[in-house]
């Protein structure tokens, strides 16, 4: 939970969406994030995250897509003119099935998470019983609802912080620049990191 709850890239998507669209939303995203941990769990209990990882240029390529996502991410916020505004007339300016779908790609291109799947899942697999695949599925799983419950917190939460950004304009301009800085800085570490 700790993991989790530490600042990354996904806790700062799952802040801003539920800031500048809502509570609804902002948990929606959050459940999109968490559940795209399912898609490293299979990976991590088939061994293809782990061939991934020895393979240079396939763990290169997504390291750099995901890069290239925050940085675009970061870009749309540094271009906005303080648009954290929470709709109050309950019509989103986009599907909650498209910011789930949002939330489920981001997280399945972030190599940070392969990176932990890989490294800090294996330590709790005991060899001895076995059936290693399948203790990383669980283990996997349990991360997941995990997240799934403290991204849907933040979501829902960071939506009471867009209600108060709707009456202070020039705060939400300012947040859209700082966080347009963080994940556009985010990203480009992610593009150089080794």
């Amino acid at each position: 939970m700790l993991i989790t709850a530490s600042p990354g890239p996904d806790n700062l998507m799952v802040l801003g969406v539920g800031i500048s669209r809502g509570r609804k939303q902002g948990m929606v995203f959050g459940l999109g994030c968490a559940l795209g941990c399912i898609s490293h769990t299979i990976l991590a209990s088939l061994g293809i995250s782990a061939l991934i990882a020895a393979s240079p240029l396939a763990f290169t390529a997504l390291k750099t897509c995901g890069g290239l996502y925050l940085i675009y991410l970061g870009i749309q916020a540094l271009r906005s003119r303080g648009s954290a505004q929470v709709a109050t007339t309950g019509v989103p300016d986009e599907s909650l099935s498209k910011l789930f779908a949002k939330g489920l790609f981001a997280n399945s291109i972030n190599p940070k998470v392969v990176l932990f799947f890989l490294s800090f899942l294996p330590q709790f697999v005991i060899a001895e019983r076995s059936a290693v695949s399948w203790q990383t599925a669980q283990l996997g799983l349990v991360f997941t609802a995990q997240a799934a419950v403290l991204f849907g917190l933040l979501g829902y939460f960071s939506g009471a912080a867009g209600l108060w950004l709707n009456r202070n304009p020039k705060a939400g301009q300012w947040l859209d620049r700082i966080a347009g800085t963080i994940f556009v800085a985010l990203g480009l570490r992610l593009i150089v990191s080794r």
